[in-house]
């Protein structure tokens, strides 16, 4: 398992996530812009990690949206970024991990592991797969599915007991 700081990256090997379609020529242009993206949702992840939420906003277009699970809906990416900054005065410390990475010609797939020492002392793990779209250089969407485990407890699938 390797840190945001150097995630893994590999094509997928069927299939398309994207609705725009690639380009058939792999150009030096293409990789790169490959490449660029998948650093950029990486240094957007430092960013969040960092509590660095003015500098995440300039990765995103002005009209960036965020979607996540938990029933509030589709929000602005400012609604979102604000939130994120309430939460800070409750975590001592944040790490992600970065599962792995695919990418698109503008868009960028990642599985990743949240794992969060709050204040009081306990620990959790948010489990999520993230969607970002580009628009050039620019996050223009981030998609978050999320899956919360409590990092106190033992791991049923470890052999200990069941949540």
């Amino acid at each position: 398992m390797e840190r945001a700081t150097v995630p893994r990256t590999a094509e997928p090997v069927r299939g398309r996530i994207s609705r725009k379609p690639v380009p058939h020529k792999k150009t030096k242009e293409t990789r790169a812009m490959r490449r660029n993206i998948s650093e950029t949702a990486t240094q957007c992840l430092r960013r969040m990690a960092a509590g660095d939420f003015d500098g995440v906003r300039k990765m995103c277009t002005d009209a960036a949206t965020v979607w996540h699970n938990d029933g509030t809906g589709e929000q602005a990416i400012d609604e979102k970024l604000d939130q994120l900054a309430l939460l800070i005065p409750t975590v001592q410390a944040l790490e992600y991990d970065v599962i792995r990475q695919f990418q698109n010609y503008d868009e960028v797939l990642q599985q990743q592991v949240l794992r969060l020492e709050l204040a009081d002392g306990s620990h959790r793990e948010v489990h999520a797969a993230m969607y970002l779209r580009f628009e050039g250089d620019l996050i223009d969407r981030i998609e978050e599915y999320t899956y919360v485990v409590p990092g106190d407890r033992e791991n049923p699938s470890s052999g200990g007991r069941q949540l």
